[in-house]
């Protein structure tokens, strides 16, 4: 059997694919500016053409996290990408994704351990360290 031939995705898979092509496209809109606002789970799901309860079960079902798990997640690597790749203040990184800034931080120390700025400063001398 060749191994270059892909087996077609079953379709929980397949939802699943859409739903993260999805998130990467929308974030990419909020960054640039095209979109306003980052959109709740149920939009998400709308413009995947399923329900919210379909999307939440079947992303579930496929990776045993929740959606928002990986909406977190994908928000806060853009902001790190950011952090990292841009002199943009904390809270103008903050208010392009929508958030407001106290509640960025918060955010993104709950789920990195650190505030963005420590983690802007400690990644900046790590690399000047190299």
């Amino acid at each position: 059997m060749d191994d270059q031939i892909k087996r077609p995705l079953k379709r929980n898979e397949e939802i699943t694919q859409n739903y993260f092509n999805f998130l990467d496209q929308h974030l990419a809109a909020v960054i640039a500016g095209k979109t306003a606002e980052l959109m709740q789970l149920h939009q998400v799901a709308a413009s995947l053409c399923i329900s919210h309860r379909h999307l939440t079960a079947t992303v579930k079902h496929t990776t045993g996290q929740h959606p928002c798990y990986f909406y977190d997640r994908k928000i806060l690597q853009q902001a790190q990408k950011m952090l990292l790749e841009t002199d943009l203040p904390v809270a103008e990184i903050a208010r392009i994704l929508t958030y407001d800034p106290s509640n960025f931080s918060k955010f993104f120390k709950k789920l990195y351990g650190e505030t963005p700025g420590n983690f802007r400063k400690r990644h900046r001398k790590q690399i000047k360290l190299s």
